[in-house]
C-alpha cells in the first residue's frame, strides 16, 4: 500500500490510502520452496510480495501424509496447517484425527481443511491440488 497526502475542504493534509496498482505474477515452475516427497510427489510453493502463498501439490497413488509428508514437517501428531484449495484431479481422503471422520476431496472440489488432520490418496490416479495461504497477520 502507498499513502499519498491529499487536500480536502475539511481536512487540508489528510492521508489517503491508495492501492498499489502493479500486478505480481509467479509460476510454480520457479518455486520459492519445494517439499520433495521423492517418487510419491511433492509441493511447490510460491510466495507473493504481500506474504500470500500458493502451492501446487502432486500426490501419487500410495501417498499418505503419515509416510510421506509428516517426516518433512518434523513429525507432528497431525498436520498443523489449515488448507484452503482446489482439487484439479484425483481423490484425496482427509481424516480428522480427533473424530476419525473421513472426507473425500475429488476433482472440482473447492475445500477448507482445519488443522488436526492426516490424508491419503485413494485409487490409482495421482492427486493434484492448488492450495492458498493468506499472509500471516502481524500484531
Amino acid at each position: 500500500m502507498k499513502y499519498v497526502a491529499g487536500l480536502t475542504a475539511n481536512r487540508p493534509r489528510e492521508a489517503f490510502e491508495i492501492m498499489d496498482s502493479s500486478i505480481e505474477v509467479r509460476r510454480f515452475e520457479s518455486p520459492d520452496e519445494a517439499l520433495d516427497m521423492k517418487e510419491n510427489g511433492g509441493i511447490d510453493i510460491v510466495r507473493m510480495g504481500n506474504g500470500t502463498a500458493g502451492m501446487y501439490a502432486v500426490f501419487e497413488p500410495g501417498w499418505t501424509w503419515e509416510k510421506d509428508e509428516k517426516p518433512l514437517l518434523g513429525s507432528p501428531d497431525t498436520c498443523p496447517m489449515r488448507h484452503t484449495g482446489y482439487c484439479i484431479d484425483g481423490k484425496l481422503v482427509v481424516r480428522m484425527v480427533e473424530t476419525g471422520v473421513e472426507t473425500p476431496i475429488t476433482k472440482g472440489d473447492f475445500f477448507e481443511i482445519p488443522p488436526g488432520h492426516d490424508a491419503y490418496v485413494e485409487g490409482a490416479h495421482r492427486v493434484e491440488l492448488i492450495l492458498f495461504e493468506a499472509p500471516a497477520h502481524e500484531h
